[in-house]
């Protein structure tokens, strides 16, 4: 096998529920490194969403589904009813979306109990019915990717969904490496990913676990995959993407290991841009937690993230947080 290079390597954004929205993606994506992202999942349930909806939660779609950067981010819907979804998926094509991604990962147990998500791994049936039916329903050009686990409790379905999502019409399925019965605990099994590109055609990205050169690195050689989805990583090291790309030999540096990726004082006007960019959009109140949340992953990857996480803790109050982090001449 070949080494991946940077011409051949493409690094995505992951969707990450409550986490990583609009705000989040246009911090990272100027941060830089990112090829395309993919947004909080949309909930398709009996119904059309209403473009309301679809503009609010991904806003992108209203400048040609591009971050301020100029990253493409492709909505991600998530449900198990194969028409609605096919409906869903048409009026984002019409609004422009720059492709279509279907969740069949996330854990969460609430979103599994209405038959979403992981759960659907043990439906390889559904699976194909449900992206023929949105790959049907959109234009031929637009791209239809699906995201999945290596099952729900456990892996003995996994090449069978596979086969489901790539004869369904899926032009890219992304593997996070583990089951739903695991969540998030560690290790991510990727050499699993390579037993899904020898059964499919199609493009594969390998995810999960991801928080290092030294991970991204393994990760490629393990899984054989030419694509990795960043998720959690990067948004605790949000120069992550930058330094994979150095170390495999696209830009500055001896394409060396894990070494500094982005100064904390360069962060600091991206988490001040993400501070600002949460008035338009949050109460009042619900603004320092979304703050205190990024900046409780920041911490892993910077000392001086721990200090202001330290700092606004206990804090409820907006005002008191600005005062806090972003003092005035500071």
């Amino acid at each position: 096998m070949t080494s991946p290079t940077p011409a051949t390597t493409r690094l995505l954004l992951a969707p990450m529920e409550g986490l990583l929205d609009h705000h989040l993606r246009e911090v990272l994506t100027r941060v830089g490194g990112v090829d395309r992202c993919v947004s909080e999942f949309i909930r398709v349930t009996d119904r059309r969403v209403p473009d309301q909806v679809l503009l609010r939660l991904v806003p992108e779609l209203r400048a040609g589904s591009r971050t301020v950067a100029g990253t493409p981010v492709r909505p991600q819907l998530l449900g198990s009813d194969p028409g609605c979804l096919a409906a869903n998926a048409a009026a984002l094509a019409a609004l422009g979306a720059e492709g279509v991604d279907l969740n069949f990962g996330c854990p969460a147990r609430t979103v599994n109990r209405h038959r979403g998500g992981a759960v659907l791994l043990d439906e390889p049936e559904l699976l194909r019915a449900i992206v023929a039916a949105v790959r049907a329903a959109v234009p031929t050009g637009l791209p239809v990717s699906a995201k999945m686990r290596l099952g729900y409790r456990d892996e003995s379905r996994l090449l069978d969904c596979a086969r489901a999502l790539a004869d369904g019409g899926a032009g890219e399925i992304v593997v996070h490496a583990r089951t739903q019965a695991d969540g998030y605990r560690p290790p991510a099994r990727w050499d699993r990913i390579a037993r899904v590109r020898a059964v499919v055609a199609v493009p594969v990205v390998a995810n999960g676990e991801l928080w290092t050169v030294a991970d991204a690195r393994r990760c490629l050689a393990e899984s054989g995959c030419e694509a990795l989805m960043l998720g959690r990583g990067l948004v605790a090291d949000p120069g992550l993407a930058l330094a994979i790309r150095r170390s495999l030999g696209g830009g500055d540096g001896d394409g060396g290991g894990d070494g500094d990726t982005l100064a904390w004082e360069d962060l600091l006007p991206h988490i001040r841009a993400f501070w600002d960019g949460l008035a338009g959009d949050f109460a009042e109140r619900h603004r320092p937690g979304r703050l205190k949340q990024w900046l409780n992953l920041l911490r892993r990857r910077f000392p001086a993230a721990q200090a202001a996480w330290e700092h606004v803790r206990e804090v409820g109050d907006s005002g008191e947080v600005e005062r806090r982090l972003f003092p005035p001449g500071a």
